[in-house]
């Protein structure tokens, strides 16, 4: 069962599985999703139960505790989506890491996978990607290193800004990637086999490794190189990737076509010192070779952080430049001691001369 914290990463848990469990601080967010299974993390503010953590992720992290075990138990060995600029699915998920992280070992078949949706540093609140920064230098680096996560998914909402989508067909389309990249052990299963092999052990297994996620999806040309091909078809709403550590990919080629094409996918990845999990199976419903292929890396987060910094740090000089040009110059006044102390003696009834003898007593004249 897939799992969705906060309200974007609801909606995007909801409209890969209908069946997921969605949690959240606001009641009202948790109404807007009609999965049947929904949780309230508790917050201690009757308030903040209808408005949700405002950005907080220390109040997401806070109400974690009020579900930590009921999700511990649902996450295990499933895919939970999160943002991470916000401050439900960046604190609760912040909270599972952390648990995650202290453990001293986690079996394949327990680990959880991370769907992250980041920010467009460029256009969204400087503090989303504040709370990206704190993220991922944070609990995901620390789950990262003790190794007990699954594949971790680096969405980005850059495209959704830079075509001017709606949310939900944006969160549509990424959704639509992520269940081609998940019908490989099923197309395996299903299709006639022409060579190696993936089953759903076998992507159970690749899905358990502790590494970030970039797959693709593609029309294959045989008669082209592998890269540059690959190179052309990023998947446009996942970070692209760095050097793979490992890979796995489906061929699949029409009726009566040839298995060998694949073998120049191999040789790619032999120079990479890659040995890719793969299949090459008979699909009738496909016209032309079409690919599916997924690498993956192990890009520091502090790589990313050093990223998201230097928008954030971008964000400040802008504030700063409109915070001095807003300012407004007050005029220099020049003002004669000796006048303006005589008006203001004459006022109160003093002889200018008394006026005087002060000023020279206190030594202003």
């Amino acid at each position: 069962m897939t799992v969705g914290i906060g309200g974007g990463g609801g909606k995007l848990a909801y409209e890969l599985d209908p069946q997921c469990t969605v949690v959240n601080v606001s009641e009202a967010e948790l109404r807007k999703l009609p999965t049947e299974s929904r949780i309230l993390a508790t917050v201690h503010s009757a308030r903040g139960q209808m408005r949700g953590s405002r950005k907080d992720p220390q109040i997401g992290r806070d109400a974690f505790l009020s579900v930590r075990e009921e999700l511990l138990h649902l996450a295990q060995g499933e895919l939970v989506f999160c943002s991470t600029g916000g401050g439900t699915g960046n604190g609760i998920a912040s909270g599972l890491l952390a648990e995650l992280s202290g453990r001293d070992h986690v079996a394949p078949a327990e680990k959880t996978s991370f769907a992250l949706i980041l920010p467009y540093a460029k256009l969204e609140p400087a503090e989303f990607v504040d709370n990206t920064i704190a993220f991922l230098q944070g609990p995901l680096s620390e789950a990262i290193d003790s190794g007990n996560t699954g594949n971790i998914f680096l969405f980005s909402n850059r495209l959704k800004f830079e075509t001017r989508s709606s949310e939900a067909d944006y969160n549509r389309a990424l959704v639509d990637t992520l269940i081609q990249y998940r019908a490989i052990p099923r197309k395996g299963d299903e299709c006639r086999l022409l060579d190696g092999h993936i089953d759903y052990e076998d992507f159970a297994l690749y899905s358990a490794k502790p590494y970030f996620n970039h797959y693709t999806s593609f029309a294959f040309n045989p008669e082209e190189g592998y890269e540059k091909q690959f190179q052309a078809n990023l998947n446009p709403y996942l970070l692209p990737p760095e050097n793979p550590i490992e890979a796995l990919f489906l061929l699949e080629a029409p009726p009566n076509g040839a298995a060998t094409p694949f073998y120049d996918i191999l040789e790619h990845f032999a120079k990479e010192n890659v040995s890719p999990v793969f299949g090459v199976v008979e699909n009738p419903q496909v016209e032309q070779y079409h690919l599916t292929v997924s690498v993956l890396y192990s890009r520091k987060p502090m790589e990313l952080v050093e990223d998201f910094n230097q928008v954030s740090h971008r964000h400040t000089q802008a504030r700063v430049r409109k915070s001095l040009e807003q300012h407004v110059p007050l005029p220099r006044l020049q003002v004669n001691l000796e006048s303006e102390a005589k008006r203001a003696g004459r006022q109160r009834g003093a002889a200018d001369e008394d006026v005087l003898k002060v000023l020279r007593r206190l030594g202003k004249l």
